[in-house]
């Protein structure tokens, strides 16, 4: 009896002295859930955030205690504790944005708050200015817009894809062994207007990213519902148009869909028009279809269909061969098609843990065109290539999420698997002529790749303290049937590597946060290097290092900056006209990254994002260790505004300093600074908007390559700066109705 006494004494005791815990869901009016939202104890000064399915777990509260929940873009609210017998529920009301309500935690990513604010104050309406919206970012076109974009990200050109990783809802974009280039992400499938957020974060840091996360990685989530249906009309220079339609389907307390399409044509400023034109159709369906299980469903579709100009060497303008905007060979082009069905289920097994599933299948061609080298190899019909391939790509991701206390420890576990098979029939690389006739095959096969990773991931949160352990593990299966071989033969190879993270964060005070992050990633090579040309490495590793800080001086200014460090085990050089990834042996790239975010008025908002970066090849002596296309200095700024009258615009201003094109920087690819402008009125229905690109109609290089090419009256070849034109002065006119 005295131990019992005793006990219930010390629960009293604790109970009144600590408190108890509560447990609740943040949500909008949306019925959304509203992840990293600040929840603050007035009375005891404790504090957590909601996780991505907008639960929190608070410790030491008492009835009577209020709760104060803040988040960007949301009205600071505060709910009076009643009871602790039960769960809560808490409704955020949004409000126009404001910096004052970005608060800085371990839980929150200061990159996806930078996104945040950008979308809000500077709406996407490409595709192309999708992947602008993330910091740091630059992309450059070179086929008539069909084509994935050239991306540059930390002194990397990426090319299309082979150091980022990019997803959508977590579907991946990246195709590995991919006919023109390995980790080719063609984003075109995604309509602008349905990108709800953007979450994004820099190096090899993440265990739920797997191949390409090695300069980082960004998934676009698109909206759970519509604040009512619209039609979009586009109007512009070189018969450029755009329609876009999106309807709200259904929209209750537990169910919501809707679908969006888009219609855009263009002849771009060549000579030769591009003939351009794309649809896409979205459709999206998410339900709670019991208290504790959502169920969300995805279908997409894109065809696309395009001329090109190609790249020009610059000597065939200097001899007045050609202008900026003619063409050697007009007739590289290409078409593309994907369908993607995606399949998200998320179980809530109690307050503290869920499972969340996602399935997917996309069913993808690709037909491309180009000549880089004129007539170097082919003197009478030229050196035109099609690369072509016809995928299907089946996934599956799964991860089990857990929440707990230990002592006074707050801790998170998550532990995933994901599975990806590509299955890429016709893979080929062939010498073509006009576009019509095949005269020969460099490469022809099929491939069929498979990924299985798995990783386990914690998060310990102790006082000011944030430690982040975590580990992957990825196994490859490498397959590959040689058509040009006389006799039949399954090419096999498979690799595992393992990718151990450590990410630390202290939280100086609510408005400073300090971080070190170091990790290693990897990429994969492209199956047909493995196996029929003897990749030096299947999976070359990155190991990275960030050590850097998040800070607001004052309420409407965000600050982040960091210095970091990668290294990797095997860069990788995409060789068009041989159809293949050319291993180039170790890298070391240093930089320092700078954002800002400042509110100097309620209506007007200033972005600024710069980047330097320290690039070199490790192998190769000094003077030749340069890497091609490497920048290293970047910057992005703009000036918004969002006037509660209706009228909203801006400037934005984009620089990329002169790079080295080749090995030895012989060769120099030239710098740019483009600045783009828009203004608009927004009514209660109505929405008036002109865009202007290219405002002061600079004359500029949008993609560059140090390429060895023979003209037709030539009789040795020369390496020089090939090119594709940037668009030069560009308006276009937009109207839309909302009913």
């Amino acid at each position: 009896m005295n131990r019992i006494f005793i006990a219930f004494f010390f629960f009293l005791i604790q109970t009144n002295l600590f408190g108890q815990a509560i447990e609740g869901t943040v949500i909008n009016s949306k019925k959304e859930l509203i992840s990293d939202a600040q929840i603050l104890n007035l009375s005891t000064k404790t504090h957590t955030h909601s996780d991505e399915n907008g639960k929190f777990v608070l410790q030491n509260i008492s009835v009577g205690d209020t709760l104060k929940l803040s988040h960007l873009g949301y009205e600071l609210n505060n709910t009076i504790i009643r009871s602790l017998s039960s769960p809560i529920t808490i409704v955020l009301d949004e409000k126009s944005i404001s910096l004052e309500g970005v608060v800085i935690s371990p839980k929150t990513n200061a990159l996806n708050l930078i996104t945040k604010i950008d979308l809000q104050t500077n709406p996407v309406s490409s595709s192309q200015d999708i992947l602008r919206q993330v910091p740091g970012l630059f992309i450059g076109q070179h086929a008539g817009g069909g084509k994935a974009e050239q991306i540059f990200l930390r002194g990397f050109d990426i090319d299309h894809g082979t150091d980022i990783a990019i997803t959508v809802d977590g579907l991946p974009v990246n195709m590995v062994s991919h006919a023109h280039g390995q980790g080719y992400a063609d984003l075109h499938f995604v309509i602008p207007e349905t990108v709800d957020k953007i979450d994004f974060s820099k190096g090899p840091y993440y265990a739920d990213k797997g191949n390409f996360a090695t300069a980082g990685y960004v998934n676009f989530q698109t909206k759970r519902n519509l604040d009512n249906s619209s039609i979009k009309m586009e109007k512009g220079q070189f018969s450029t148009n755009r329609l876009l339609g999106m309807f709200d389907v259904l929209n209750n307390d537990k169910h919501d869909a809707y679908i969006a399409t888009e219609y855009l044509s263009t002849d771009g400023p060549f000579e030769s028009p591009q003939n351009f034109n794309r649809i896409n159709l979205f459709g999206k369906y998410t339900g709670n279809i019991t208290p504790l299980d959502k169920l969300g469903i995805t279908f997409s579709h894109l065809s696309s269909k395009w001329d090109a100009s190609g790249q020009i060497p610059q000597r065939a303008i200097e001899m007045g061969m050609i202008s900026r905007f003619g063409a050697i060979d007009d007739t590289e082009g290409g078409n593309t098609s994907r369908t993607n069905v995606l399949v998200n289920y998320e179980k809530f097994i109690d307050e503290q843990s869920y499972i969340k599933s996602t399935v997917f299948y996309s069913q993808y061609d690709f037909e491309l065109y180009s000549n880089f080298t004129f007539f170097l190899e082919d003197e009478v019909n030229g050196d035109q290539i099609k690369q072509e391939e016809s995928r299907n790509i089946y996934g599956l991701n799964t991860e089990y999420y857990r929440s707990f206390f230990i002592n006074k420890i707050e801790a998170t576990v998550q532990a995933g698997v994901n599975l990806r098979n590509d299955q890429s029939n016709g893979n080929a690389l062939s010498h073509t002529l006009n576009r019509r006739q095949t005269l020969s095959y460099l490469q022809l096969g099929d491939i069929n790749e498979t990924n299985l990773g798995s990783y386990l991931n914690a998060n310990f949160y102790y006082k000011k303290w944030t430690f982040n352990p975590s580990i992957r593990v990825d196994y490859f299966d490498f397959q590959y049937n040689d058509a040009l071989q006389v006799d039949y033969e399954t090419q096999t190879s498979s690799k595992t590597i393992v990718s151990p993270k450590l990410n630390i964060l202290y939280d100086y005070t609510q408005n400073l946060q300090v971080y070190l992050k170091g990790g290693k990633g990897f990429h994969s090579n492209d199956t047909r290097v493995i196996l029929s040309q003897s990749g030096k490495e299947t999976l070359p590793a990155a190991y990275g290092l960030d050590a850097g800080f998040v800070w607001k001086p004052v309420p409407k200014l965000l600050v982040n900056t960091a210095y970091w460090y990668l290294f990797l085990e095997q860069e990788f050089a995409y060789v068009g006209d041989a159809g293949i990834v050319e291993p180039s042996g170790k890298t070391r790239r240093q930089g320092i990254d700078l954002s800002l975010r400042y509110q100097p008025l309620k209506w007007l908002f200033w972005n600024f994002d710069t980047n330097y970066t320290h690039a070199r090849s490790i192998e190769e002596e000094s003077g030749n260790d340069y890497i091609p296309l490497a920048p290293d200095f970047i910057l992005e700024s703009g000036l918004n505004a969002l006037h509660k009258s209706g009228i909203y615009g801006g400037a934005n201003v984009r620089h990329i300093k002169n790079r080295p094109a080749n090995e030895d920087n012989s060769i120099i690819a030239e710098g740019y600074t483009v600045v783009d402008l828009n203004v608009g009125y927004k009514l209660k229905k109505l929405n008036f908007g002109i865009q202007v690109q290219n405002l002061l109609n600079t004359e500029w290089n949008e993609t560059q390559f140090a390429t060895e090419s023979r003209l037709q009256n030539e009789t040795i070849p020369v390496e020089e700066l090939h090119f594709t034109p940037g668009t030069p002065f560009f308006i276009k006119g937009t109207v839309e109705f909302k009913f």
